[in-house]
């Protein structure tokens, strides 16, 4: 598999089709497999009012609902920008090997996104109080569904 400008296009068009619709950014994604379109979607943030509806994560939800399955090993991405930190690990997560992107990260920071500033967080170790105050409490307690589940060996995820 290699990049095909067609698949941008698409998701570039996904983009363009919800400015002013008060649905959601312009960020738009298709995922492909075997050439073929398995999912495409745009941001929905405001419409459904879920900060996590971002193109990628619809598209990637939309494909494995299609497919069956939460491995979409073998599927391509491609979305008109640099994917946030949650999309990338949707990314990740969904196995899927190859994302192509159009705008950076610098393009989405110029009209109001803040993913920059994400990853600066998580550059700091998410240690920032002003930005998330996260702390470890009762491992003790939490740690014994994991210890359930590594003893279920029918359980495999990945």
């Amino acid at each position: 598999m290699s990049y095909q400008r067609k698949f941008m296009e698409i998701a570039a068009q996904e983009a363009l089709s919800n400015v002013g619709t008060q649905i959601g950014g312009p960020f738009g994604t298709v995922i492909v497999k075997n050439d073929q379109i398995i999912a495409q979607a745009h941001n929905c943030v405001l419409q459904n009012h879920d900060p996590s509806a971002h193109g990628e994560i619809t598209a990637i939800r939309q494909a494995c609902q299609k497919l069956g399955t939460h491995d979409l090993s073998g599927c391509e991405l491609y979305t008109n920008a640099y994917p946030c930190p949650m999309c990338l690990g949707a990314i990740i997560w969904s196995n899927i090997k190859t994302a192509y992107y159009g705008n950076t990260p610098q393009d989405a920071a110029e009209i109001g996104f803040r993913d920059d500033f994400i990853y600066q967080f998580i550059q700091k170790n998410c240690q920032d109080p002003k930005v998330l105050n996260l702390r470890q409490y009762d491992r003790s307690i939490t740690i014994k569904a994991f210890q359930a589940f590594q003893s279920n060996n029918d359980s495999k995820l990945y």
